[in-house]
This record gives C-alpha cells, sequence and structure tokens, in this order.
C-alpha cells in the first residue's frame, strides 16, 4: 500500500480527486481504488516539548537555568492533534511506500518528514520515501505533479534548514524572554519582555523610524534653473535645465548634495540670466523596460497594499482562499519569481482561463503573444516551488468579494505580462555650459506602450528638442527654486514588506551589510504577515490611517533592550545562513553552534547589566498572556503563525 501524507486536509482532497475512484472515506484518511490511501496532517502535528520536560526544574524561571539548551531535542503531540497523529503513524507502519506531499517551501517540507521520523521509519523504507511537490490544488495539475515525483532525499537540506530556524527560535525566544523578563520584574515589571529573533528588530525599525520622524528638523536648500531657448528664428523652443553644482561648491552643500546657501543660488541665477549658452553634449538612447516578473508573495503584498490598501495578513488570507478553496491560483506562500520552462506549455489554458474568469481581461488575453518566453521561465532559479500564477481553473469571479478579484487581476496581469513585448522610450540628456556653470537638461517619451498596456498608470512624457553638441542657446533667465527637506515617511503595509524582503539596507554591521544579497529578508515570504500581525496584538504597533507606528510600550521596549537585540543585524546573518544551509552550503551545526556560544555572551551580559535598563517601562502587564513560548513560524491547521 502506497500513503500519500498530505500537509492539510484540503491538500488532501485534492490528491485523492488525481487518484482512482470510488473512493471510501475513513477516519482521518480516503482509500482509493487501487489500494493506495491518502492522509493529512493538520499543520504541525508535533511541537517541541517545554523545557520542564528535559528538567522539572526549568518550570521555575530563574537566572541559574540560563541557557537552557537541550542536548537531544524532543518534540510531542497536542491535544489538537493527538487524534490525527495516531492515525498517521498506524497508517504509515502498515504502508509499504511512502509519499511526502508537504507544502512546498522548507516548512512544508519539515512537517512532514517530522511525522515520518517520529513514527520511527528507518532503513529503505525511510531512503525510498517520495516527494510530491504540488503548486496547483486543479485536478489536472496534482496529476502532473504526481507523475514528476522525487526522492525525499534531495530535500534534506531544505527540512534540515527548517529545523534549525526552528530549534534557533525557541533558543532564543525562550532563553531572551526569561532573563529579560527576570532582570524587568526586579524593576517592578509585572509583565513578560517578550523577546523575538524577528519581531524584536522589526519593532526597532518601526519605533526608530517614529523617533526620527520627531526629531527632524526641516531645512531649506536651493535649486537653479535654466530657462533656454533655441537660437533659430523660425522655430525658437523653450526649455529648462537644472545646475550641477560643481566640486568647488561642496563647502556650500549638505550629504546629500543640496545646495544650503542661498546667496550662492542667488549669485549663479544672475550669472546667467541673458547670457549665451552652449551644449556640451547631447545624447538620445532608445531604451527598453522588461515586464515585471511574476508574483512571489512579498511583492504581491507590497502591490496590493500600495493599490488597495490590503494588509499583508489580508492579502495572504485571501490567497489562501482562492488557492485551497476555489483553485484559482498556484501555492501564494512562494518566495520564487520564476516559473518551470515546460509550464511554458500550459499558457494557453491559463490564459483561456483569465479570459473567462475576468472579461474586463479578454482583450489583453487577446493580444498577448503566446510564442513569446520572458525571462521568468528559468529551471535554474525554480526549485521546490514557483512563481503565484492564475490556474486553468475555469470559475466566474463574479460571486467572489473584491479582494478575491483584486488580488486575482493583480496575479493575472503579472502572469500576462510575460507574453507583452517591452516597454520602449526614448531618453535624452542634454549637458549644457551657462557662465562656465554646467547645468543638465533630461526628457522621456513613450515609443510603444509594450507591457506598460495592462496596466491603468502611465508615465507622462517630457520635452526636449533635439539638440547638437556645439549648439548655441541663449539662457533668458535664471530663478532659484527654494525646496525644503522632508522627513522620512512613516511605514506603511507596502514599505514595512519592502523593508523586510531587503533588509540590507537596514543593517547596521557595514561588513555585513556587503555580503547580504538583495534577496536576503527579515523573516520569510510565510512569515512577515504573521509577525507583523504578531506586533499589533501585542499592542506593540498601531495604524494611523494607512501609517504604522510603534505604541509607547513599544517604544520602550525597544529603548530597555541593547542596541543589538532590536537591530536586524543578526536575525539578517540567520536568514543568509538558514539559506545557505538549504542549498547546502553551510551545516546545521556549523549554524547552531556559534548561535549557541552567542547566546551565552548575552545571557551572560544581560544578567551582568542587571535590572537599570528596564526601569522605564510602562507600569502593569503586558497586554498579552503571559508565557515564554515564541511563534516560531510553524503552521497550523491553515496559516503559518510567526514570531
Amino acid at each position: 500500500m502506497k500513503l500519500y501524507i498530505a500537509e492539510k486536509p484540503s491538500l488532501a482532497r485534492a490528491i485523492a480527486d488525481a487518484l482512482p475512484k470510488p473512493h471510501r472515506k475513513a477516519e482521518g484518511c480516503i482509500h482509493v481504488a487501487n489500494g493506495d490511501v491518502v492522509s493529512w496532517c493538520i499543520g504541525h502535528l508535533l511541537t517541541q516539548v517545554d523545557p520542564e520536560f528535559y528538567n522539572p526544574e526549568y518550570k521555575k524561571w530563574k537566572f541559574e537555568h540560563l541557557p537552557i539548551i537541550p542536548e537531544n531535542w524532543q518534540l510531542k503531540s497536542t491535544p489538537r492533534t493527538s487524534k490525527q497523529l495516531a492515525i498517521l503513524k498506524k497508517l504509515i507502519k502498515q504502508a509499504d511506500h511512502l509519499v511526502h506531499v508537504g507544502d512546498p517551501d522548507r516548512e512544508g517540507q519539515l512537517l512532514v518528514d517530522e511525522v515520518i521520523h517520529f513514527s520511527g521509519v528507518k532503513g529503505n523504507k525511510l531512503k525510498q520515501v517520495e516527494r510530491c511537490l504540488v503548486s496547483d490544488l486543479t485536478t489536472n495539475a496534482v496529476k502532473r505533479s504526481l507523475q514528476q515525483l522525487r526522492s525525499n532525499q534531495e530535500f534534506i537540506a531544505l527540512s534540515t534548514s527548517a529545523l534549525a530556524r526552528t530549534r534557533a527560535d525557541w533558543l532564543y525566544g525562550l532563553n531572551l524572554t526569561r532573563v529579560y523578563t527576570l532582570q524587568a520584574q526586579k524593576s517592578g515589571y509585572k509583565g513578560v519582555i517578550s523577546v523575538g529573533r524577528v519581531q524584536t528588530p522589526l519593532l526597532g525599525l518601526v519605533a526608530r523610524r517614529d523617533k526620527e520622524i520627531e526629531a527632524f528638523v526641516s531645512k531649506p536648500f536651493y535649486e537653479v534653473e535654466a530657462q533656454l531657448s533655441t537660437l533659430a528664428p523660425e522655430n525658437i523652443t523653450s526649455f529648462t535645465a537644472k545646475w550641477k553644482p560643481s566640486p568647488a561648491c561642496e563647502q556650500y552643500q549638505d550629504e546629500e548634495g543640496r545646495v544650503v546657501v542661498k546667496k550662492l543660488a542667488e549669485n549663479v541665477a544672475r550669472r546667467i540670466t541673458e547670457q549665451p549658452a552652449l551644449v556640451k553634449s547631447f545624447t538620445a538612447k532608445k531604451k527598453k523596460q522588461i515586464a515585471p516578473l511574476p508574483y512571489n508573495l512579498s511583492a504581491l503584498q507590497i502591490d496590493a497594499a500600495k493599490r488597495f490598501n490590503y494588509t499583508a495578513q489580508q492579502v495572504l488570507d485571501v490567497c489562501q482562499v482562492l488557492y485551497e478553496r476555489h483553485k484559482l491560483i498556484t501555492y501564494p506562500r512562494s518566495d520564487s519569481r520564476y516559473l518551470p520552462k515546460n509550464h511554458h506549455a500550459q499558457a494557453k489554458s491559463v490564459t483561456r482561463a483569465i479570459a473567462n474568469n475576468q472579461p474586463g481581461l479578454q482583450n489583453a488575453v487577446n493580444d498577448a503573444d503566446l510564442s513569446l518566453k520572458s525571462r521568468a521561465w528559468n529551471d535554474k532559479k525554480v526549485d521546490a516551488h514557483h512563481a503565484i500564477i492564475p490556474t486553468d481553473k475555469r470559475q466566474s469571479l463574479t460571486g467572489l468579494d473584491s479582494a478575491s478579484q483584486n488580488i486575482y487581476g493583480l496575479i493575472a496581469r503579472h502572469y500576462l505580462c510575460q507574453f507583452y513585448p517591452d516597454y520602449h522610450y526614448s531618453e535624452c540628456v542634454a549637458e549644457i555650459e551657462i557662465s562656465k556653470g554646467l547645468f543638465i537638461s533630461k526628457a522621456k517619451a513613450k515609443i510603444s506602450d509594450g507591457w506598460k498596456v495592462l496596466f491603468d498608470k502611465q508615465e507622462k512624457d517630457s520635452f526636449l528638442p533635439e539638440l547638437k553638441k556645439g549648439q548655441a542657446l541663449f539662457c533668458n533667465k535664471g530663478e532659484v527654486i527654494e525646496k525644503n527637506t522632508q522627513p522620512p515617511a512613516h511605514f506603511t503595509d507596502a514599505t514595512l514588506l519592502a523593508a523586510m524582503s531587503n533588509i540590507a539596507r537596514y543593517v547596521k554591521d557595514q561588513e555585513l551589510k556587503t555580503i547580504l544579497k538583495e534577496t536576503d529578508g527579515l523573516g520569510t515570504e510565510a512569515t512577515r504577515a504573521g509577525i507583523i500581525e504578531l506586533l499589533f496584538k501585542r499592542a506593540f504597533l498601531q495604524r494611523t490611517g494607512k501609517l504604522i507606528k510603534a505604541t509607547e510600550t513599544g517604544r520602550k521596549l525597544i529603548d530597555s533592550l541593547p542596541e543589538m537585540l532590536t537591530l536586524p543585524d543578526m536575525t539578517a546573518h540567520w536568514e543568509m545562513q538558514l539559506n545557505a544551509i538549504s542549498q547546502k552550503e553551510q551545516s546545521y551545526q556549523g549554524f547552531v553552534l556559534p548561535l549557541q556560544e552567542q547566546l551565552k555572551s548575552i545571557i551572560e551580559k544581560a544578567i551582568a547589566d542587571g535590572p537599570q535598563a528596564l526601569t522605564n517601562l510602562p507600569s502593569g502587564t503586558n497586554p498579552f498572556k503571559k508565557s515564554y513560548r515564541k511563534k516560531t513560524g510553524r503552521k497550523g491547521p491553515y496559516k503559518k503563525k510567526a514570531g
């Protein structure tokens, strides 16, 4: 008997639908006609044991117990999951062959692997476990996945990466929450100082931005604009150019290169008024902009926040319904923006489904050139899962809520982009000398819309006459334009997600900043929404319209903790190493052992520093239940939670 182990019941039903009928439903499983069985997890069926399992004395929080580092990690079932776990263990024992059908990401890989190992599978039976990667719950797509099974051994590194993250989060959250809570209680604080390796740096980002805005003092700066005209009497054309200060003006500029001395700007404007000008150079280039790639989850959440003001969690919840219930999109928790090459053959059926599901896109589908193959189709950049795209299922969206229709529309347009030509435009740049000063004029004009025809917002053309090097011009007037420096903007859902996705720009350590990739982020695609929501639930963050700000409690918590715990540097480095583990470029021990030593140092310093740093926290209890446990991105029945 072959046993298919799905991550959740909805996935199990989709697998069963692709297997021989008739089916017989039993408790916790589905029997199919050929004798095989489909069963399922309910998210994580197993969880880390409590510290007191390792030592009963750990039930009471004491400095001398820290750090708590298990020698032999143990898992346990929970009352909610024990029944299904027992069913799976029995089926696993009876099965001759196992097929792992967890979600196509590192957490989904670990989730089913945990159950297989916990059930005592060893030897050849373990080596022969196969992996089925399902990114599309339509029956035809599941059938294709079942015909492309791979050895589960190929995904050991992915599972190891998830295991390393889970254990590291447990160690970090449990130990640091205990040590700082004990210190705070010495100062009279009655709540729990919740410390998480992702949530705390994220709160730090927001709190520091808020402070920066409050401390900001706007200052004036000055630009000089030259109003120019050509000299041909039969065709006089006017345009403007902006002054580019020379290195000699650096003493009159701020760190951003803006002129802050008004008299200097006024002097330049006066000197160029009614003076001859000369074109030093003129370039006119035809350029193109290639279509954006299909979405991963973060990119979709960012665009949906900008366009519709949806929160990250709202987008994820809508995507889960479109994926699981309606089967209209592929797996949504993806961090990939690429597609396997063989998926290109399905373009005709997918685009037909788009036209059927959203009639407003019928013309866009008609104009798509399905012979085109954009950079999105790249097998080298696709492993366990691919970009989020529509499936080939046809279903009218009129019965769905507006959020579902909007999200589907975004995903569909980004897929259709792949079958449209590039956006072409011309760009002109003129360098003009006036009274020995350099002035720059730029213009950009559309040649052809290409893929941009799919989007409402079109760029406005700017104008610059065709000039020649050495051409004489005339400056009619120099004008001083006074502007004021602006404070950085408060975070919004879109900008906070963008910050998490590209954390390198916020990393303080310059050496680390240089080795982080653009794709190295804070948290993962699947956990970011949950982390943001967790900070709201704990009353550390608040919303003011579209703006996200830290509450007084959140700000004081960040002020009270050592800076290193509130910066993204350490956790960004973690994410980079975890990704290296999944790519077989780093070992589990190479990640965990240095982390344990670092944890010991942090705890020793926290104990040595005493409670002084924590005296400014607001009195009273925290707005959430006292618990040392961290939400570590482990999945529940329908969503992943993070901390």
